[in-house]
């Protein structure tokens, strides 16, 4: 197992990430969950390796700042897990959500026996004003007898 690298000074914890082994979307996946206990950086130059740079908003320690690479690194690990399981499982989503779709909307026929629109009212509320309130009788103009 290979040890990341890490460098830890002035309230900050520097490490080093393989672009081909964690995906960058996990990676912003984790960095999102860290922006209220860390300032975050990330840097990738060379195309292959991302430089993490996390500083507390608060004064810690080395052991603390060790604690942060590492609850890092685990939602980083989580990111990750869910960026694959959500790949491998893509056409399955799609098929369901497909098949749900297509049971709510029914077939061409049931649709066009069902429709319902102003003309077909059975709940009787699609009434013009006149016909709801019936229309009310001019005023007697004044001077007129």
């Amino acid at each position: 197992m290979e040890k990341i690298k890490t460098k830890i000074n002035k309230n900050r914890v520097i490490f080093y990430l393989s672009a081909k082994i964690y995906p960058l979307e996990a990676i912003y996946g984790a960095a999102y969950v860290f922006l209220d206990r860390a300032y975050l950086f990330l840097n990738n130059r060379s195309g292959e390796k991302i430089t993490v740079f996390l500083k507390g908003k608060n004064k810690l320690s080395g052991k603390q700042l060790e604690d942060l690479k590492g609850g890092f690194l685990n939602e980083l690990l989580n990111y990750a897990f869910r960026i694959k399981l959500s790949k491998d499982s893509r056409k399955l989503r799609e098929l369901i959500v497909g098949q749900a779709l297509i049971s709510a909307y029914g077939n061409e026929d049931t649709v066009q026996e069902n429709e319902i629109g102003y003309e077909n009212d059975p709940l009787g509320i699609a009434m013009s004003w006149e016909d709801k309130y019936g229309v009310k009788p001019k005023k007697a103009e004044k001077g007129k007898k």
